[in-house]
């Protein structure tokens, strides 16, 4: 273990946040995840960063929403501000203990707590779309997420760890490879403007004149493994139906099938779950879609209710409501990202500008 969570910090400090002699490094998890802060505390400070470390004990935030009131609500942390406006890099690490701990919270504070946050969360999304500030979100496994997995601990630790391509004998080379393989497929997107995915339950089309498509290399998040765009929002036609289970803030919906007409959501359904969605979408933008992407780690092959991972499972598309992301071009605005996954394995196809590029799951080009 203390061999693969160095090799998972010199990854994390050297590739994904290329931390270099001087630069402010943040680092946000909570305790459980010590051994592998440890290891990248060792690796950045002998690189010459200036670290600092907030770790959050179990049932924080919990006990926040339960005993707070006022000002306490209102206030934006000093130094969570500092790091977001000024710091070099930005790791945050999941390490659960609970992931259902915040379930029954008061809305009405999040409410409250989410506006106080409005100004830090947009220089947040400017800083890190351009890479200002050099963001990673990576995962520390623990029992709560291998429990939700469906796993055992060690189950779960092999399959992060190979999520990452932490058993190869050099992780970095192996990132770069998906770099490579993945720049030839943004190549191509980048060139065409028009978008369509089919599938079983899928026929939808989208627009992506003027926008971007990035090549997520690992760099943002680790694992990586996708190539994605937010496309042009009043552009969206068709539906699009969503076999796994959508999994967002401790709820599950399975079975989401959205019909969608010059961008907007007029009309959904799911098998389970439903009056969490017909929550979700009164909020302002959700009822637009921020991104649409295509997974292609194929060494994530399990679904494991933790978008990290499952939205970049090898063989699928998923496309989310609400935020769209700055540095693809996009312009929704919303407090609300969503991914939703769907399988493309069986008979799935992607057209670019009419061109058939994809087929069950594997690119035709590449």
């Amino acid at each position: 273990m203390d061999t693969i969570l160095n090799k998972y910090a010199n990854l994390l400090v050297k590739y994904c946040l290329e931390i270099k002699r001087g630069d402010q490094l943040y680092v946000n998890t909570t305790t459980l995840a010590e051994p592998l802060v440890r290891e990248v505390y060792r690796v950045a400070i002998a690189a010459g960063a200036h670290v600092d470390v907030n770790m959050e004990f179990r049932e924080q935030t919990r006990i926040f929403y339960k005993e707070a009131k006022g000002k306490q609500l209102e206030r934006v942390a000093p130094l969570y501000k500092t790091a977001i406006e000024k710091y070099d890099a930005y790791l945050y690490i999941r390490a659960p203990f609970n992931l259902m701990e915040n379930q029954n919270v008061d809305s009405k504070k999040i409410k409250i707590k989410q506006a106080a946050h409005a100004k830090v969360s947009k220089t947040y999304s400017k800083r890190t779309g351009t890479r200002d500030l050099r963001r990673n979100l990576c995962q520390y496994p623990t029992m709560a997420a291998a429990q939700n997995a469906g796993m055992s601990l060690e189950e779960y630790e092999k399959f992060v760890f190979g999520a990452c391509n932490l058993y190869k004998d050099d992780p970095k080379k192996e990132w770069l490879k998906v770099r490579k393989f993945q720049k030839q497929i943004v190549d191509l997107l980048n060139k065409k403007e028009k978008v369509t995915y089919k599938g079983e339950g899928i026929d939808i089309s989208f627009s992506t004149k003027g926008r971007t498509w990035i090549n997520s290399d690992g760099q943002t998040n680790m694992p990586s493994g996708e190539v994605y765009t937010s496309p042009v929002e009043n552009s969206v036609n068709g539906i699009v139906n969503f076999s796994y289970p959508a999994v967002y803030m401790g709820h599950e919906v399975e079975g989401v099938t959205l019909w969608v007409k010059d961008g907007h959501i007029e009309k959904w359904e799911a098998k389970r779950g439903k009056k969490f969605l017909d929550k979700i979408f009164k909020i302002k933008g959700t009822r637009n879609f921020g991104e649409a992407a295509i997974g292609t780690n194929y060494n994530i092959n399990k679904f494991t209710k933790n978008i990290l991972f499952d939205e970049k499972i090898g063989g699928t598309i998923h496309m989310a409501i609400g935020n769209s992301y700055l540095q693809a071009g996009g312009k929704n605005v919303s407090s609300i990202h969503w991914d939703m996954i769907g399988n493309m394995m069986n008979g799935g196809e992607i057209f670019a500008d009419d061109e058939k590029i994809y087929d069950s799951g594997k690119f035709l080009f590449v």
